[in-house]
């Protein structure tokens, strides 16, 4: 299940090693589709499948990855997504959260310091669930949703060298 991501204004300090860097370097793109993709990444890089799986483990649990999953292209699957935002009181931030986390069509979350603090991509069958998932979302909570749906989507291949 998603959670809202902190995003630090500053570098956490999470130290990552040559092997972490080896890892990371190489798990962008090109990710195997196969019965056991850890087992085959593994081989790749002379490591085994429970060191990777520990290692990724390690490096989203100390935040040096904000999440390691998926991305679906909801669209391309017959779907729809959007991006969506809300105002949510720092007292509330966790509650509200939990709940919006809750939710099946919610694919990522993540806090921001802005005034809409709380993004998150809402990813459903049509726009009429997205319709109904913010409504949902509003009649909960109390909190307006800002629906901010693709007008045009662009594919960047962005990796990082660590």
């Amino acid at each position: 299940m998603p959670r809202a991501e902190r995003q630090p204004d500053s570098p956490s300090g999470v130290q990552i090693d040559d092997t972490d860097r080896l890892l990371l370097n190489n798990l962008q793109g090109d990710f195997p589709v196969t019965h056991r993709p850890y087992a085959d990444v593994a081989g790749r890089l002379g490591l085994t499948e429970d060191e990777v799986l520990r290692r990724l483990r390690r490096l989203v649990e100390t935040g040096a990855l904000s999440r390691f999953g998926t991305i679906l292209n909801a669209p391309q699957l017959g779907g729809e997504r959007t991006l969506a935002a809300m105002r949510v009181p720092a007292d509330r931030f966790e509650e509200v959260a939990a709940f919006v986390n809750g939710l099946d069509a919610i694919s990522h979350n993540y806090e921001r310091a802005h005034d809409f603090n709380m993004w998150f991509v809402i990813s459903s069958e049509d726009e009429a669930d997205i319709a109904r998932t913010i409504a949902a979302i509003e009649r909960e909570t109390g909190l307006a949703v800002i629906n901010l749906p693709t007008v045009e989507e662009y594919f960047v291949d962005l990796r990082f060298r660590f």
